[in-house]
């Protein structure tokens, strides 16, 4: 079972019909349906029902669509918070009284290194 064939699965479903799914995976109907039987033939199970009126989902389908659409919600979660995800910057902060030499090393500290790499923070205090 792969990701691509729950992929499948789902369009198909949605749809109606595997012709009109095909369409939209932009790949042929006769891959489409080798796909899924194929998947059928793996786990034992009959997904779709067909009919000379087109498909439906069987019991059994109905069971198996509602995990194969968590796992792939899952996969597209893991997709788009791991890939091509910039790494998380590196937080730095300082606290310190209401001074103005230190407003202006924060800023020029600002200034070279940039907020790309990292998260600055500057926290004023009062005196007493």
């Amino acid at each position: 079972m792969t990701l691509q064939q729950l992929k499948y699965v789902i369009e198909v479903a949605s749809r109606g019909s595997i012709n009109e799914a095909a369409k939209r995976l932009f790949i042929s109907q006769p891959s489409l349906s080798n796909a899924i039987r194929d998947l059928e033939e793996d786990l034992h199970i009959t997904i779709f029902e067909r009919t000379n009126k087109g498909i439906s989902l069987s019991v059994e389908g109905a069971e198996f669509l509602s995990y194969a659409r968590q796992v792939v919600e899952q996969a597209e979660l893991l997709e788009g918070r791991y890939m091509n995800a910039k790494p998380s910057p590196q937080h730095f902060s300082v606290s310190t009284h209401h001074y103005a030499f230190a407003v202006n090393a924060f800023v020029n500290l600002v200034r070279e290194y940039g907020q790309d790499e990292y998260e600055l923070a500057l926290h004023e205090t009062k005196t007493y």
